[in-house]
């Protein structure tokens, strides 16, 4: 029994070249198969950045409303969106997504508009008429990073 050990250790068996090479080529085609999904993926985050960014935009305009007899009168700039929720960003420049636009809309100023844009110009906004339909559009660079936007409307 000790020389069958002996006579196994002493053999030098391991994968041949081809061994090696067919699984460096099905790592390969997986890799292939894998990598463009992920990619996508980014730019994907990246717009659901902007989207989440617009509708707490959405919420802090209704809040506004909330505070001034349900009217959006007054609402003219990001800043006083910012004043209600704190974490608003509404600067370009800080590697995210920001709110570009925020104001009344309508006749009467009875509506509002917020938009945000992602970091790769993918522009996402929400628009509330002054009978209180509320409408989501998105710009042709939204359209392209496959995050949502479809015939430049999106949902939530």
């Amino acid at each position: 029994m000790l020389d069958r050990l002996r006579q196994r250790t002493g053999d030098e068996g391991g994968f041949t070249l081809i061994e090696l090479l067919v699984v460096v080529l099905i790592i390969g085609i997986l890799a292939a198969i894998a990598i463009p999904a992920f990619l996508s993926q980014k730019s994907k985050a990246v717009d659901s950045s902007a989207k989440a960014l617009v509708n707490t935009a959405e919420v802090t305009a209704e809040t506004y409303a909330t505070d001034h007899n349900g009217e959006y009168t007054g609402l003219k700039e990001g800043k006083q969106l910012q004043e209600y929720e704190k974490g608003l960003t509404i600067a370009a420049g800080k590697g995210e997504a920001y709110v570009n636009e925020a104001k009344a809309e309508g006749a009467k100023e009875g509506g509002f508009k917020v938009a945000a844009t992602a970091t790769n110009g993918a522009e996402y906004t929400i628009a509330k008429n002054e009978e209180g339909v509320v409408t989501r559009g998105c710009n042709a660079i939204a359209e392209t990073t496959k995050g949502g936007c479809v015939g430049k409307t999106w949902s939530s």
